[in-house]
């Protein structure tokens, strides 16, 4: 007699139904674990926030829609970082219902599921989504770029022009990466000749002039600041290195959607015993051109992505894991089959649920036990306690609200966030904050921290000498979440005081 689960039901009667459970249930496990966690942002999260405290219109660190973002949510939240979390949460939860409606309309419902399922188990999508910025908010708009482009290419639907050319300036205003990303999908176009037939109507030139509108003031800035330059291209001697950098970034990948792989293999009928008594996940037959798009989507952002990586010596693959992988989990349900039996259930099930909270298990016994073996965790630093120690000694040192934090970036980056929201300066390339300048610091006063080595709290030699006359304080020794065998975090500080008018 043939078992159908409960679970394969759910996803034979209620497919939209079990994409909602999955993904929320996800994204409540990682908006819970870092309130609870956390103590600092991860990663350069609160770096991010100073510059989109200052709202300008391009900045070293790319274009500015993702640091705008962030700082309205942190702002909306009463300057708690709740809203930035919210916020990357909700591009999850967002991303993952496009690409199930991607995949509907390429696959069908049922098999849409398996597809987002398989895709959850990546892990550009757990811990890292935590981290908003850049690389999470490309994910969402690299969907329904996805979608969009399907409907017009596959579906020949002209309506989705005006939200395809929304999309595609929101993405420039994103991430450097946006520009490769459209060739991508230009390039597709050309080489089909449904591609072909849809460029050819004017539709394609109100959509460039929609996004030529939007990119125009992050364009303008970018020939002003002359960063329209491309990086220096590797030395010939370089290049063996630059070759192992790419073949570690593909590597990375590939371990990244390890679980996908797993799952496939662990559910092929080669050594099953009783495969035809396994239930059933139908589709209708796919559209040939269909299924180019999925398999060019999911191999030419990864492969591209990570060779220009390794090109220019960068530590990620371009555009984010999250958006060379997006498409892992739909090119295996593509290429199964019409037809997908679920064998071995308990098995999958079980694999698929570890996959899932694997990284959530990493995290919390990274926190709670790499302290013991006297290794700091970035995230347990004390930010909130470190913000409000050295914003109220200012302010009962001055009378004044503090303006300005510079020094150690990392530190000076949490003193940014307090209430008062002070600027940050980057004091060791002053040219990244050009909202303030080394004289304007010091003219209207601030505070410059350090981490101290000894209880004297003397400064560095190259703050020392960017800040002449500075007097230190007595170091401010901090507590972490878990102290383990780890000293106290001691901090080094000393106001420079706001010239009189």
């Amino acid at each position: 007699m043939r078992f159908t689960s409960l679970v394969v039901e759910l996803i034979r009667a209620r497919p939209r139904l079990v994409v909602w459970l999955v993904v929320l249930v996800q994204a409540a496990i990682w908006l819970i674990l870092p309130m609870l966690l956390y103590r600092s942002p991860p990663g350069d999260l609160a770096t991010a926030l100073a510059f989109g405290r200052e709202y300008q219109v391009g900045t070293w660190l790319g274009p500015p829609l993702a640091f705008w973002l962030a700082d309205i949510a942190f702002r909306a939240a009463g300057n708690h970082m709740f809203g930035v979390y919210l916020l990357a949460q909700v591009c999850a939860v967002v991303t993952f219902w496009i690409y199930y409606q991607l995949g509907r309309a390429i696959v069908g419902g049922q098999q849409a599921v398996l597809a987002v399922l398989l895709s959850m188990t990546v892990v550009a999508f757990s811990s890292p989504g935590v981290e908003f910025g850049p690389l999470v908010l490309a994910r969402p708009l690299w969907a329904l770029l996805l979608l969009h482009s399907w409907q017009l290419i596959g579906q020949n639907r002209r309506n989705a022009w005006f939200a395809w050319s929304i999309e595609a300036g929101l993405l420039l205003l994103t991430t450097p990466a946006a520009l490769g990303l459209l060739l991508l999908l230009a390039g597709f176009a050309v080489a089909t000749a449904r591609g072909r037939r849809v460029l050819m109507s004017p539709d394609p030139l109100y959509a460039l002039l929609v996004i030529a509108v939007l990119v125009l003031p992050y364009l303008t800035w970018l020939l002003r600041a002359d960063a329209l330059a491309m990086p220096p291209w590797p030395a010939i001697s370089d290049l063996g290195g630059r070759v192992l950098q790419w073949g570690w970034l593909l590597v990375g990948l590939v371990l990244a959607m390890s679980a996908i792989v797993l799952l496939a293999i662990l559910n092929s009928g080669r050594f099953a015993r009783h495969a035809g008594e396994a239930p059933i996940i139908y589709r209708p037959p796919v559209d040939p051109l269909a299924r180019d798009f999925v398999y060019f989507f999911a191999l030419a952002p990864a492969l591209l992505g990570s060779l220009i990586a390794g090109i220019f010596n960068l530590d990620h693959v371009v555009g984010g894991e999250g958006v060379a992988l997006l498409m892992s989990g739909l090119a295996i349900i593509v290429a199964s089959g019409d037809l997908i039996h679920l064998r071995r259930q308990r098995l999958l099930r079980t694999l698929w649920a570890a996959a899932v909270v694997a990284p959530a298990l990493v995290t919390i016994a990274a926190t709670l036990f790499l302290p013991w073996t006297a290794n700091e965790v970035p995230t347990s630093l004390p930010a909130k306690a470190i913000a409000h120690f050295f914003g109220d000694s200012f302010e009962r040192r001055t009378n004044q609200r503090l303006r300005a934090v510079a020094g150690d970036p990392q530190l000076a980056s949490f003193i940014a966030m307090s209430s008062g929201r002070p600027h940050l300066l980057l004091d060791a390339t002053p040219e990244r904050t050009p909202w303030l300048s080394v004289a304007k610091f010091n003219e209207t006063g601030g505070v410059v921290v350090w981490r101290a080595s000894d209880t004297s709290g003397a400064p560095p030699p190259d703050i020392a000498q960017r800040f002449p006359g500075l007097v230190p304080e007595v170091p401010r020794a901090f507590e972490w979440m878990v102290n383990g065998r780890q000293p106290l975090l001691r901090i080094g500080w000393a106001i420079v005081r706001p010239k009189a008018p």
